[in-house]
């Protein structure tokens, strides 16, 4: 397996927080607009045994399955790309009570991984140039509603 991505950003929310905002995959059309819909066979927030498929507003679809599970630390599942099985790795790192560094980690194998690995690794990097900073000004905003 290689490494085909890594991102790390800071969000003004506390780990559990932050967990809590990502585990409702369902949602993250609201900042990912590459993504079209995300369907989970079980509603609410994911879980250890978790799977899905995500629609892109290109029409591709991709199946998910959850390989790993560990609360508000991190969670990571799998789904197939060409001949590839891309990993995705979601950490949460508590940097204080109000702040958490989240580090996204997208990991290849298979078939032409070098090649194809690099192709996805563009498309999904550029995708996320976008998706980030919607992302970190939605958890932002959340703290500014609910403070005095």
């Amino acid at each position: 397996m290689i490494t085909l991505l890594r991102r790390e950003f800071t969000v003004e929310v506390g780990r559990e927080k932050a967990w809590n905002h990502l585990a409702r995959v369902e949602e993250w059309p609201s900042w990912a607009s590459h993504i079209k819909r995300i369907e989970v066979a079980t509603t609410g927030e994911i879980g250890p045994t978790s799977r899905g498929i995500i629609r892109l507003r290109n029409g591709v679809k991709s199946e998910f399955t959850m390989s790993e599970f560990n609360p508000y630390f991190n969670w990571k599942w799998k789904g197939a790309f060409l001949w590839l099985t891309i990993h995705y790795d979601h950490l949460f790192e508590a940097i204080n009570d109000n702040q958490t560094r989240l580090v996204w980690v997208v990991e290849g194998e298979g078939f032409s991984v070098s090649f194809l690995g690099k192709l996805f690794a563009f498309i999904y990097n550029r995708n996320l140039n976008k998706a980030i900073p919607r992302l970190v000004d939605e958890m932002n905003a959340s703290v500014r509603t609910v403070s005095p």
